[in-house]
């Protein structure tokens, strides 16, 4: 059943997304994520899952702040960067602080940036939903993700 029900879900194109922090220590970290989405105009809140398990998981607290970069049709290398298991996915990726000090993908497409109002279990994630504190758009072709794949607005594969 998991994997008929991945294949219905996998009908669905999703934005690809890369949600960045920073450590304690000041280190930037990231991960790709497909799971984001608005909640509300007002407040402005957005939401995105990430596994229970994962080992990024700590490093979000209610309270802290995250920055999510849209990415653009063009950056699936870094999409696939950000999903690895690499320790450190800033590698060779041109990125820069914003005026908060979380890192911006450089030519993402549009950045939330946010403060991490709550943190809600769901099934094996957790939900991490966001107030958008602010947020710039350049506009462009958006990365999606659909059937198990990368994928543009012009190449998304037909459903199955």
């Amino acid at each position: 059943m998991h994997r008929e029900l991945r294949a219905a879900l996998g009908c669905f194109a999703t934005g690809v997304t890369v949600v960045t922090g920073l450590a304690s220590n000041g280190t930037p970290f990231g991960l790709t994520v497909n799971s984001f989405s608005s909640v509300s105009l007002e407040p402005p809140l957005v939401l995105w899952s990430l596994r229970a398990g994962s080992l990024l998981a700590p490093h979000f607290a209610v309270g802290t702040r995250f920055a999510v970069n849209v990415l653009g049709a063009s950056q699936q290398s870094i999409a696939q960067q950000f999903a690895s298991a690499s320790i450190d996915r800033f590698a060779g990726v041109a990125w820069r602080p914003c005026a908060r000090g979380l890192p911006h993908i450089d030519h993402a497409i549009a950045y939330f940036d946010c403060r991490l109002t709550a943190v809600h279990a769901a099934g094996d994630h957790q939900l991490f939903v966001g107030r958008v504190e602010h947020f710039a758009a350049s506009g462009g072709d958006p990365l999606l993700f659909m059937s198990g794949r990368y994928a543009t607005a012009a190449s998304a594969p037909p459903p199955a």
